[in-house]
């Protein structure tokens, strides 16, 4: 009868293992017929600018008319601007400008959020187009791109990360102390409203409705009949996309407030531009063709400073 010894045993026990397991354990992970699926491109866009510092002084004094009746010393503390408070300064950060004079009072706000898709299978760039194509609709309007079926997919993508972005922004709530919270989710879903501080009018929540004798539509014959190449529309020529939007709003129940905002993407981040106007005096309307041409000359500028 022939023995083995221990030694012997013990070497082929070895050798065994070592042809079982294979050279780099992928045959220990993987299965028959699974798929490795490859995680979406990032976006672009990793870091935000500094807002307050993105529009140049010569755009505010044009923006701003009333500052050039300040002393130098106000002028300058005008131009700075006032931060939006914010949680997370590389997601989304905002600033906003306010000059008055005895015949009007001008409001400038801009805001930039990058969009980060949650979900490996969905890129940074899509997430933003979805986020962008529900603001659009929001808006009343419509794209080419922009279809039924794209809306309801925003809206979707929408519900299904909310829980993941506030869970990560309650983690930054535990550090950010008695810092305001800006969750991007959730203005996603109400893309009406700011999630950081812009500029409001006074007493313009007591009595907001459009002024009935022009239901909101700028006229450009005095007749009253409605400019069409002013109304709020899609734009071609911005970005990737974008849109503006004109409101005409009663502040209190005298002055007439006009807001034209402008909202544009570029690859995963969206920009939001809104310039106001309120007239001292209750019969004056504020120039819609104005206001639309200076806003959309700051989005296109704003353009530029996300292509360097």
């Amino acid at each position: 009868m022939a023995f083995v010894t221990g030694t012997a045993l013990l070497a082929a026990l070895v050798v065994g293992c070592s042809a079982d397991s294979g050279t780099d354990g992928s045959a220990a992970d993987s299965k028959p017929g699974e798929e490795t699926v490859a995680a979406a491109a990032p976006g672009k866009y990793r870091t935000l600018p500094e807002p307050c510092r993105t529009v140049e002084t010569s755009t505010l004094k044009d923006l701003l008319p009333g500052a050039a009746e300040l002393t130098e010393e106000q002028q300058q503390k005008v131009y700075e601007g006032t931060a939006s408070v914010t949680y997370d300064t590389d997601r989304r950060v905002g600033c906003s400008w306010k000059s008055e004079d005895p015949s009007s009072s001008h409001t400038l706000f801009i805001d930039f959020e990058r969009v980060v898709s949650y979900d490996p299978a969905v890129s940074d760039d899509d997430r933003a187009r979805e986020v962008y194509t529900k603001k659009e609709t929001a808006a009343g309007l419509s794209s080419p791109s922009a279809t039924p079926d794209a809306a309801k997919s925003a809206e979707n993508a929408v519900d299904k990360e909310k829980g993941a972005e506030k869970g990560a922004e309650k983690g930054a709530g535990k550090d950010a102390g008695k810092k305001q919270t800006s969750a991007a989710s959730d203005d996603a879903s109400d893309p009406t409203s700011h999630a950081l501080s812009g500029p409001t009018p006074e007493d313009d929540s007591t009595d907001a409705a459009t002024d009935p004798s022009t239901g909101g539509e700028s006229t450009d014959d005095g007749t009253g009949a409605p400019d069409e190449s002013l109304q709020p529309r899609v734009l071609d020529d911005l970005g990737d996309s974008a849109f503006l939007d004109d409101l005409l709003t009663r502040a209190g129940s005298t002055a007439q407030h006009r807001t034209v905002k402008v909202v544009f993407r570029t690859s995963n981040v969206i920009v939001t531009v809104e310039y106001a106007d309120q007239p001292t005096v209750s019969t004056v309307v504020p120039d819609s063709k104005e206001l639309q041409e200076k806003a959309q000359a700051l989005a296109r500028k704003l353009v530029e400073k996300f292509s360097e």
